[in-house]
């Protein structure tokens, strides 16, 4: 739970400041005649949609489970992860990477360059305390995994859809920065356009990037290494039960783990006292990994032949 306080913090601090800065960069462009301004208040306003669709989906994430969906509904928060990434992909990737073509092709004056670098200098500032929140939340749960590890393995969706998006952000505002600076220097705006060209290959590359991980979380990804050993150890604590025949995982959610092992059992072990084996190794699975709230534990008779491996 703390983990997810963590995130929701990190995503309302996000949607604040994108979209003020969407509002002031939209402003700048008007103002200003910038495309990598325009660029970058595209950018701000698919920032600030994808928090709100972070934020639903972390919503409805929590609706207890109900006969059509007997899982519950925890993967809506993979689903709309997910559409975070088209909607970068699309309403802030390929838009700039068109005013950036359009721009350096017509290449136009900028009025008023003075606006455009004092509000690119504030949104840096607000959009890099968004950064700072989200980084000190997910290092409360990184442990000692490297950012990119973190951003590739956390089974949460939102902590590391910030992450990216926030220093894609912080990024983009520097490159914007330049482009107008260097477009004032030398008096060809066709700077301008390059960095608007540069912001839409950073986005474009971000949504690509949250599209790859945010899909193989809705296809189904196991419990890790560690988790995985746990329940091992769990279901091998257990006196009748002789060997794991068969072990599956997946999260169902960040917190919701699926659990389906087959264990092998003596041949002449009584029901009642097979019964009471699994009640006590899931007991002890839920005793040593809380997430694992779905657990289904089926006795057989080992037979080698008909085992089949272990997945991969």
């Amino acid at each position: 739970m703390a983990a997810d306080g963590g995130s929701t913090r990190a995503v309302v601090t996000a949607l604040a400041a994108n979209l003020g800065i969407a509002v002031s960069k939209g402003v700048g462009a008007l103002v200003t005649g910038s495309s990598s301004m325009l660029a970058e208040a595209v950018h701000s306003l698919a920032d600030t949609t994808n928090q709100a669709l972070l934020l639903v989906g972390g919503r409805r994430a929590r609706r207890e489970a109900d006969e059509k969906h007997p899982f519950g509904y925890a993967r809506e928060r993979y689903i709309y992860a997910f559409i975070v990434s088209i909607v970068l992909f699309t309403l802030g990737g390929l838009f700039a990477l068109y005013e950036g073509y359009e721009k350096i092709r017509h290449p136009h004056e900028l009025t008023s360059p003075l606006v455009a670098v004092v509000i690119l200098v504030i949104a840096i500032g607000l959009e890099g305390y968004a950064l700072y929140t989200a980084a000190k939340s997910a290092n409360e749960i990184r442990g000692g995994k490297t950012w990119w590890q973190f951003i590739r393995h956390a089974k949460a969706p939102e902590l590391p859809t910030i992450l990216l998006e926030d220093a894609g952000a912080v990024i983009g505002l520097v490159v914007a920065l330049l482009g107008v600076g260097l477009s004032v220097l030398t008096g060809n705006t066709v700077f301008d356009g390059i960095g608007t060209f540069v912001i839409g290959v950073l986005l474009v590359a971000i949504a690509v990037i949250l599209a790859m991980e945010t899909k193989s979380l809705l296809v189904g990804e196991a419990a890790s290494k560690a988790d995985i050993a746990r329940i091992r150890e769990a279901l091998a604590a257990e006196p009748r039960f002789e060997r794991v025949i068969h072990l599956r995982t997946m999260h169902l959610g960040p917190d919701e783990l699926l659990v389906a092992a087959k264990v092998a059992i003596a041949p002449g072990d009584v029901a009642e006292d097979i019964t009471a084996a699994v009640n006590s190794a899931e007991a002890r699975i839920r005793a040593r990994l809380p997430i694992a709230t779905l657990i289904f534990v089926e006795p057989d008779i080992y037979r080698p032949q008909a085992a089949s491996p272990e997945p991969a």
